[in-house]
């Protein structure tokens, strides 16, 4: 049981060279954030800069039967954290990181399970937070979400995610 204002243990990083297990990374955010569970996460995989997750529709349902609007947001802004610290963990950091704003539009209702991909706004934004990194101590990116029922977009979400300075 997670207590407030007690920080949750990191997972280790994995071996220089070596990628999460995304089984393992979950079953840690799961730990770490409790909601995470309620969210029905079913798959998460990486394809090159895309973060992607498969998810079930059922948890986040509204009072109409389609997704509801504050659930989804929060699966994307869980995502774009997710992609950075993922990011920072191939990088052998382990750094906190913090959502500075988040904004997202709602295209068309979400009727069914569903997949959400994150990816930097910038197709230099991996190299910009690098940079920060090593030249600052600190960073950050803008990252993008789209949420797509089969090949209907249904909502853009844009996050701007800070990497703070290590300890």
């Amino acid at each position: 049981m997670r207590e407030i204002g007690i920080s949750h243990p990191r997972l280790p990083l994995p071996a220089p060279g070596r990628e999460d297990n995304p089984a393992l990374f979950l079953e840690w955010l799961g730990e770490a954030i409790p909601l995470v569970e309620h969210l029905g996460i079913r798959e998460m995989r990486r394809d090159e800069e895309k973060l992607i997750w498969e998810l079930d529709l059922a948890p986040s349902l509204n009072d109409k039967g389609t997704g509801f609007g504050g659930a989804l947001a929060a699966q994307a802004t869980l995502l774009g954290w997710c992609w950075t610290t993922l990011w920072l963990r191939r990088h052998s950091m382990a750094r906190d990181v913090v959502v500075a704003e988040a904004s997202q539009r709602f295209l068309a209702p979400v009727t069914g399970d569903y997949r959400m991909v994150c990816m930097p706004e910038r197709e230099d934004g991996s190299v910009k937070l690098a940079e920060g990194l090593t030249g600052r101590g600190k960073g950050r990116i803008t990252l993008l979400q789209q949420l797509w029922c089969d090949d209907t977009l249904c909502l853009e979400a844009s996050g701007d995610y800070a990497v703070l300075p290590g300890a």
